[in-house]
């Protein structure tokens, strides 16, 4: 299913093919965590902004509508109108972000809805049967997100119960798949690896989930607060145990920056909600740096928002007419900045593609790494 086309150093170019089309790394996941982009973009959208997968969470959509719904409407891609690949996250991560009062044990984790308080459970099962009527391409295993800092004796009780978990997940999934009324009998399943920022604890429990049998390999519990140097470290610490013919995805990272120094350590799959959470609040993504749209001295600018940019917005807006709407709290400011975010981003990965494609990555990271992150000077 993973094909490595070709590597510089340990930046990795490949092709990843699912029930739903064949995706080329390394990939930008473009978020979607309700079954759309926050900001008015919808799923055609998506398809001319370089989208190869929409990314959904388990837990919002279990939520509202609920996934009986979603399966009655014939699954996400049917329910969105959206042809190309989709990854469920497992809902783990937000049941212990935003739950509030939450009980783990081992059969799961008993909580209660952040939206209007009622009692919820979700386990290994759970997850993977709402993840199944979703109907999605790549189901996320559910794992429990440990907050940093943490006590390595409770971090190593969590992996350990996490890699359980795991293995619930893989075959509950692989019974949900022979099951006649199953929408999706190809869903794929990415395991998480864990440990907090204890190198011992990563590597231990990459090697044993490695060893099962998984369509993806993740890292999770990371970018949530921790030095980006810790971030990078713990990727090279475990990179050596990931298997070279399974795609490696780095949970909701992140900056440009972030994403280029991650390829060169080996990762495929990115995906954070960065782009469009910072389009909504007039901080925009462009190849000479970052670009706060709302100053003054943008009142009368002619310009694109990026010179560099063909995206839709670029094409045909200013920077002008973009900084009035969001003076004006016009919505279409909003959907104009996350158009062009998520174009930079998904073009970004491209570039990276291509610079792989020709040998050349190395001199794409040296220019642009730093730059990516720096503030636009014009």
């Amino acid at each position: 299913m993973f094909t490595l086309l070709k590597q510089e150093g340990n930046a990795r170019r490949g092709e990843f093919k699912t029930p739903h089309g064949v995706i080329q790394t390394p990939v930008f996941m473009n978020v979607g965590t309700q079954g759309c982009i926050k900001g008015g973009v919808s799923s055609v959208d998506l398809e001319n902004l370089k989208c190869q997968v929409e990314l959904c969470n388990t837990y919002h959509l279990h939520v509202r509508p609920g996934e009986d719904v979603v399966y009655k409407m014939g699954g996400l891609h049917k329910f969105m109108n959206w042809k190309r690949p989709i990854l469920t996250d497992s809902g783990g991560f937000q049941v212990f972000s935003l739950a509030e009062l939450r009980k783990i044990k081992e059969e799961g984790v008993y909580f209660r809805s952040h939206v209007d308080g009622r009692k919820i459970f979700m386990g290994p099962e759970e997850s993977m049967r709402i993840q199944s009527k979703l109907a999605s391409t790549i189901a996320m295993a559910f794992d429990e997100c440990v907050e940093n800092p943490a006590e390595h004796s409770y971090s190593k009780q969590s992996c350990e119960r996490t890699t359980r978990w795991l293995k619930r997940c893989i075959a509950e999934l692989k019974r949900l798949n022979s099951l006649d009324e199953t929408i999706n009998k190809e869903q794929m399943l990415f395991g998480i690896n864990q440990g907090c920022t204890f190198d011992d604890l990563r590597v231990e429990h990459m090697k044993e989930i490695s060893e099962l049998d998984l369509d993806g390999l993740a890292i999770g519990g990371l970018a949530v607060g921790e030095p980006t140097e810790v971030m990078y470290h713990i990727i090279e610490k475990v990179e050596p145990y990931m298997p070279v013919n399974k795609p490696r995805y780095l949970m909701g990272v992140g900056t440009p920056e972030n994403i280029i120094e991650a390829v060169a350590r080996g990762i495929d799959f990115f995906d954070c909600v960065m782009p469009s959470r910072n389009a909504r609040h007039a901080t925009i993504f462009t190849w000479s740096g970052l670009m706060h749209i709302t100053n003054e001295k943008y009142i009368t600018d002619d310009r694109p928002l990026d010179v560099e940019c063909d995206c839709p917005t670029c094409k045909n807006h200013s920077r002008a007419y973009i900084r009035h709407l969001f003076k004006a709290n016009e919505q279409l400011a909003g959907r104009l900045c996350v158009m062009h975010n998520l174009y930079f981003y998904n073009t970004l990965a491209e570039r990276i593609r291509n610079s792989l494609d020709r040998g050349e990555f190395e001199t794409f990271r040296k220019k642009y790494s730093a730059l990516l992150s720096s503030k636009l000077e014009d």
